[in-house]
């Protein structure tokens, strides 16, 4: 068994080998551009080595995680935010980090993290191709917006009705204004196509997935926000409380807190920006269209601010579809705030 370390890099990676039965250990810097990285690993195949290999989360690394998948290697991948702290000495170099990885891998204290199938890789991607270019939509339709209101002009949605549009296209413009409006339309008419099939798209991976199809019946989650939250979520056993969601998705607020004086700042932001996201906006759609949580969202709002309701909502969400997903239990009016509708006491107040 020959164990790496390996501190990687887009255009190579510096690693710390250790051959377990003859002792046998070294260093070396491998370029992925001239193939050197995959002629080494490859070579070891050959020479019918077994390797485990160790790195930190990173991006630009699913090549590497193949080539070692078809090879038959093992694959740990460390959380960089754990690694990081168990660094000694202040100190940090490429050679340093593939010895700290090597060594942490040896010692049995290597951080090892949960890693995705390739089939939920793939998946994501579908969920991120339509939320960029649901943006670049929402980009195009203000720039639409500012070229009406410049001529005093204000329709809000009503601009992208049949009338409205019609009305945008008789407006006099100069000629690059002109321009500049025909082109951006254009750009609407062609890309409302492909949101609408990626969304089609979203449907139906959703209803192939019992779990995603149960977190559904809560009030503001569609099938986009059931199906982000499973994929990224991975499994509800992962997590031993529901308070841990927050933290995983970044939802808490960030503290410094010393010499009990208690300092929060904004919130960490830690995690999936897309779940995130998601999150919000279904809480914002179960307040407007939910009694209990809009009389929530109101309270939050009155005692703080507009946005930070906001993302408290998104964050109680979070907690809820986990709960729900982890009992394997359908929405339920008794799972509102403060409701135990159904019970037969609650071991407080007056017998």
């Amino acid at each position: 068994m020959m164990i790496i370390g390996v501190d990687y890099h887009p255009s190579f990676q510096t690693i710390a080998f250790l051959m377990e039965e003859t002792g046998e250990c070294g260093e070396q810097e491998l370029n992925h551009s001239d193939g050197q990285a995959e002629k080494f690993y490859r070579d070891l195949k050959q020479r019918g080595i077994s390797v485990r290999v160790g790195m930190e989360a990173t991006g630009y690394s699913r090549w590497f995680e193949r080539l070692l998948a078809e090879l038959g290697f093992e694959l740990w991948i460390g959380d960089p935010t754990e690694i990081k702290a168990k660094r000694i000495k202040k100190q940090k170099t490429d050679r340093k980090d593939a010895q700290l990885l090597l060594r942490l891998m040896r010692e049995n204290n290597f951080p090892q993290i949960w890693v995705p199938s390739p089939e939920n890789r793939d998946l994501r991607q579908l969920l991120w191709h339509r939320h960029r270019l649901v943006q670049m939509r929402t980009r195009i339709m203000n720039q639409l917006q500012a070229l009406a209101m410049n001529d005093g002009y204000r329709w809000k949605k009503k601009l992208f009705s049949e009338q409205g549009r019609a009305q945008l296209e008789k407006i006099a413009l100069g000629p690059w204004a002109s321009r500049r409006r025909q082109e951006l339309l254009e750009l609407l008419d062609r890309m409302n196509p492909t949101i609408q099939e990626l969304t089609a798209a979203v449907e139906r991976e959703a209803r192939k997935r019992p779990d995603v199809m149960r977190l559904m019946t809560h009030p503001g989650v569609g099938p986009l926000t059931a199906l982000a939250y499973v994929l990224i979520i991975g499994t509800p056993t992962r997590f031993e409380r529901g308070k841990q969601i927050g933290t995983y998705v970044g939802m808490i607020p960030s503290e410094d807190s010393s010499a009990h004086k208690q300092r929060l700042g904004h919130i960490s932001k830690q995690g999936s920006s897309l779940l995130r996201f998601l999150l919000v906006e279904a809480a914002q759609a179960a307040a407007r269209i939910h009694p209990d949580w809009r009389r929530r969202y109101i309270h939050l709002a009155m005692r703080r601010h507009k946005s930070i309701a906001k993302v408290a909502m998104g964050r109680k969400l979070g907690v809820r579809l986990y709960w729900m997903w982890r009992n394997g239990c359908e929405y339920s009016p008794s799972l509102e705030f403060g409701s135990y509708a159904g019970q037969l006491g609650t071991g407080y107040g007056v017998k």
